[in-house]
């Protein structure tokens, strides 16, 4: 899993292969590309909205199941899965093309919802979220190798300032519809219904993926051959980091000495894994791709492991109702995806370094201001401003470390470093959240999953997650200046 040699000029493009176009007017939406961006767009629409609906739907679900005990299970079922799926999509991308993963993530997806939705006992919804969790990981590789493949990269910044801005209705609507249907059709309904949708980006996508990036790189017969196999050290590693993160985050969930066992287990089984699977020099911030990787899981994991923490903070410190704590995040997603369409602009490609910069700076901003609200004086809605330019300094980083990943990845290789790159965001999130949670428990506060809305948590508790994670965001401003394959 390497990088190309740094080189100046532009990689070369596979993707235009339906003849000569006007460069200067193609865009994401023009002819050649429209069916595809909608498609692929809409995919993307679809994972938001589940994200968004179910987290809603899910709390009533464990108690219905008389599971409540076990409801962190739920999310640690899906994201552990998911890592799995992210390393077989890699391999099964670069070998067989995407089409092949994509559609099988979709199905998978479907699945699990179904499986959840159905449910009559805990554990089988935590075995739906699971099924649900190894789709997901297929699906969200498989869309980055086809971005990867169908678009040239002028293209590029633009289809992820897409996937950004395809999350903003769902992260407002989402919800509130889950909510209402919750309240007057049953939970039931939000995981069952959900896999309707499927089918409308499904018929527009695929045809469009089977044509402009469905078969492998390179299909000679020599080549065709040796890479036909997948690389099964790869696929124990995916194993070995799956099952490294889910006894971290149990570990995590419950602070008594006993824990130390699953959480020493798990680290052993993640230190190889993570060394294996991704770029070499990533933890010391090697030029080019593997600071790349590495940014994208700061950057991801100290700005999810903070927002996690601030409707609790505002429920238990401030008085504000759940809505209400909500939605004061909600202008996030609306400034997020402002802030990848700012970096997909062409005039701002040869500024891609210093957005970063910047957006890491607004990023570690807003999560230290976002404690000052438990000062009383401190007007709640302080927290609603800091998210939104924090959520704007996302947009230009996320955006932006996918389009150089892509930039740095040699066509055979960029479902393997996709992978990567996705790797390093959700194994931050869950070691961060994880070391995050456990501070906030050892002072006061009550571990992540069973602290409630009238529990009543030390300010102390809330501080020490939000300033680490500043810290952690901070560093990630220095990261940014060694993206560069070359000074």
């Amino acid at each position: 899993m390497s990088a190309l040699e740094p080189r100046d000029t532009e990689v070369a493009d596979i993707s235009d292969r339906s003849g000569p176009h006007d460069m200067a007017t193609d865009t994401v939406l023009s002819r050649n590309h429209r069916a595809l961006s909608i498609g692929i767009v809409s995919v993307v629409l679809l994972i938001a909205f589940e994200a968004t609906a179910v987290g809603t739907a899910m709390p009533v679900a464990a108690r219905e199941l008389d599971g409540v005990s076990l409801y962190a299970f739920a999310f640690s079922g899906f994201f552990t899965t998911s890592l799995f799926g992210m390393v077989l999509s890699g391999q099964w991308s670069d070998r067989r093309g995407p089409l092949a993963p994509l559609t099988a993530g979709i199905g998978s997806f479907v699945a699990g919802l179904l499986l959840a939705g159905t449910a009559s006992t805990m554990w089988v919804f935590i075995a739906g979220r699971a099924v649900q969790g190894l789709g997901g990981g297929l699906v969200i590789v498989a869309l980055y190798v086809i971005v990867g493949r169908a678009y040239p990269e002028r293209l590029r910044p633009s289809i992820m300032a897409a996937f950004a801005a395809a999350w903003v209705v769902p992260s407002i609507v989402g919800p509130l519809a889950s909510g209402a249907v919750t309240e007057h059709l049953g939970w039931r309904w939000v995981f069952v219904g959900i896999p309707v949708l499927v089918v409308f980006p499904l018929a527009i996508a695929l045809p469009q993926i089977r044509r402009r990036a469905g078969g492998p790189v390179g299909e000679g017969a020599g080549e065709g051959a040796e890479r036909s196999s997948f690389d099964l050290r790869r696929i124990r590693l995916a194993l070995g980091i799956s099952l490294g993160a889910g006894l971290l985050q149990y570990a995590a969930q419950d602070l008594r000495w006993l824990s130390l066992l699953p959480g020493a287990a798990g680290a052993a089984l993640l230190v190889p894994a993570v060394r294996g699977l991704l770029p070499r020099g990533t933890y010391r911030a090697a030029r080019g791709l593997p600071s790349v990787v590495l940014l994208r899981g700061v950057a991801a994991g100290s700005f999810i492991a903070a927002e996690s923490f601030v409707p609790l903070m505002l429920v238990t410190q401030r008085g504000l109702s759940p809505t209400l704590a909500g939605f004061s995040l909600a202008a996030g997603g609306v400034t997020w995806a402002l802030g990848s369409w700012v970096q997909s602009r062409p005039r701002m490609a040869q500024h891609r370094e210093r957005l970063m910069t910047l957006g890491m700076v607004l990023v570690a901003a807003a999560i230290a201001a976002a404690p000052s609200v438990l000062i009383e004086a401190v007007p709640v809605w302080t927290v609603a401003v800091a998210w939104a330019f924090g959520c704007f300094g996302m947009g230009l980083v996320i955006a932006s470390t996918s389009v150089l990943l892509l930039r740095l990845s040699a066509p055979e290789e960029a479902g393997t470093n996709s992978a990567a790159l996705q790797i390093s965001d959700a194994l931050s999130n869950v070691v961060l959240l994880a070391a995050g949670g456990a501070a906030f428990a050892a002072l006061g506060g009550g571990t992540v999953a069973h602290t409630t809305a009238t529990t009543a948590s030390h300010p102390a508790a809330f501080a020490v997650v939000f300033l680490p994670m500043a810290a952690v965001a901070l560093t990630g401003a220095w990261v940014t200046r060694r993206v560069r394959a070359h000074s």
